[in-house]
């Protein structure tokens, strides 16, 4: 009887051991994502009056948790040697505005592009919105920040067009409102901002960059290591997912009023 009992409860044992509830209560909970945050990027990534990490980055960072179903723990890090700190296993991504480059790539994975700046050409509002090809701003003066990618894109396909240097955006945008030049091309987030501003009521977009010839915009990723493939695909999968279902564009539209994908 007492070898009977016995068998019979190791039974119940082996059988609530593999009932659903019973096993994930018994697994050993996941751990977490640790992805480091600057914090000082605003509206991609700040810290606000509580402490706490705030912004673009942040938000689309939680939306990517919570379709990869992983608990993330944010990592407030310094600009500064964000990258090693990466590289040393301090976190196991970076979500920072973190541009995709060719020197960067051989140090560090990043996942698909969660976000580009395009760029645009702005004018007085005397003039009429309309083709800002390199035919049509021939003759044209056209400023643009020194030593960016605008510049080259400028100097390749607007050889018929002056084109003015100069050291800020700031700079360029006082000259068009005062007449000195007839366009500023340059990433449209800073753009944006002078066009909010008091003194960018003079002004408006003339055009998005051409189709031909294409504008390569600069394009910004989830840094990783290079030996974490299995989670840079999981990363692709939620990037493509929020992207699909809507979740991406509901918080990119809290803080640009332009597309950003």
């Amino acid at each position: 009887m007492f070898g009977r009992r016995l068998a019979i409860l190791a039974g119940l044992l082996i059988a609530f051991a593999g009932h659903p509830s019973v096993a994930q209560d018994a697994a050993v909970p996941k751990r977490a994502i640790r992805v480091a945050v600057e914090g000082a990027y605003p509206p991609f990534n700040f810290i606000d009056a509580n402490n706490e990490l705030q912004g673009f980055e942040v938000d689309l960072l939680k939306s990517l948790c919570e379709a990869m179903k992983a608990t993330c723990e944010l990592v407030p890090h310094a600009w500064d040697g964000i990258l090693k700190g990466l590289l040393n296993r301090e976190y196991d991504a970076v979500m920072s505005s973190l541009e995709i480059t060719e020197r960067r790539q051989k140090r560090i994975a990043f996942s698909d592009p969660y976000y580009r700046i395009p760029a645009v050409f702005i004018g007085s509002k005397e003039t009429a919105p309309g083709e800002v090809t390199p035919a049509a701003m021939a003759g044209k003066k056209i400023g643009t920040i020194e030593r960016t990618d605008h510049e080259t894109y400028l100097k390749t396909f607007y050889k018929d067009s002056e084109i003015v240097l100069f050291a800020k955006a700031e700079e360029a945008n006082l000259d068009l409102l005062v007449g000195r030049i007839d366009a500023v091309f340059a990433d449209e987030l800073l753009l944006s901002k002078f066009l909010e501003s008091r003194e960018g009521a003079c002004c408006h977009i003339l055009g998005d960059v051409p189709a031909e010839p294409a504008y390569k915009r600069e394009a910004y990723g989830i840094g990783l290591r290079k030996d974490d493939e299995a989670l840079r695909e999981q990363f692709n999968r939620a990037i493509a997912q929020v992207k699909a279902d809507g979740t991406y564009d509901r918080i990119r539209a809290k803080y640009f009023s332009f597309d950003i994908k």
